[in-house]
């Protein structure tokens, strides 16, 4: 501020004033120069060819609520027993596919390993997403009573092993039979007391394409 004395006073005044007009019109552009740079710089994040771009379409729904919270020590076991039946009952369907006499034969030991080829994979990959083993504990005793007990023997393969002919044909067979009636206990064990649905469902659907097969072989073997 000058003093009352100050000889340069009245021009210090006059610059002032001229100072004050022009801040006064630069801060009436700027606001309109400030809002144009921020539309400059989201047009510029956009990815090239999508300043023009239609809105984007709404969020999807929420997903459902995983279904594998609703596992159970059944659904485990199902695909436990699931996977060694079918392991027991390839070493049986691939020698009936490769050496049975009857065309039938080995077309139903064809059609079954073609099924257990994506039924065991389906049942290994929930097994390991759940993080179990594909194998239950054999001292655990947990299958007990579940179709454990009808398991195939050693003695039963190497049988039809040995088999030549019709012998190969009846006993390929029988033993078919044998782990596709051990493999309905699962599987019912599963579509009535599983919790998993997914699992529930393969089981109920195993249920319906084991019956017509099993009906094939008692066919075959009268």
């Amino acid at each position: 501020m000058s003093s009352p004395m100050d000889p340069n006073g009245p021009v210090r005044r006059a610059v002032s004033a001229r100072s004050r007009s022009r801040a006064a019109s630069i801060l009436s552009v700027r606001p309109q120069r400030a809002l144009a740079a921020i539309l400059l710089s989201v047009v510029a994040a956009l990815p090239a060819g999508c300043a023009d771009a239609p809105a984007a379409p709404p969020p999807p729904a929420p997903a459902a609520v995983d279904a594998s919270a609703a596992v159970t020590e059944v659904d485990v076991m199902f695909l436990q027993m699931g996977l060694a039946q079918i392991a027991e009952g390839e070493k049986v369907a691939a020698l009936a596919e490769q050496r049975a006499g009857n065309s039938d034969i080995r077309a139903v030991a064809a059609e079954l390993r073609e099924q257990w080829k994506t039924e065991g994979g389906t049942m290994q990959r929930w097994l390991l997403g759940w993080s179990q083993p594909v194998t239950a504990d054999p001292s655990a005793g947990a299958h007990a009573g579940h179709g454990d007990l009808h398991a195939l023997r050693p003695a039963d393969f190497a049988e039809l092993e040995a088999a030549q002919g019709a012998d190969f044909d009846r006993t390929a067979v029988s033993l078919l039979l044998g782990n596709l009636h051990n493999g309905m206990e699962t599987l019912r064990m599963e579509a009535s007391a599983g919790g998993y649905p997914p699992a529930k469902s393969l089981a109920e659907q195993m249920v319906t394409t084991r019956q017509g097969q099993i009906q094939r072989l008692l066919k075959l073997a009268a």
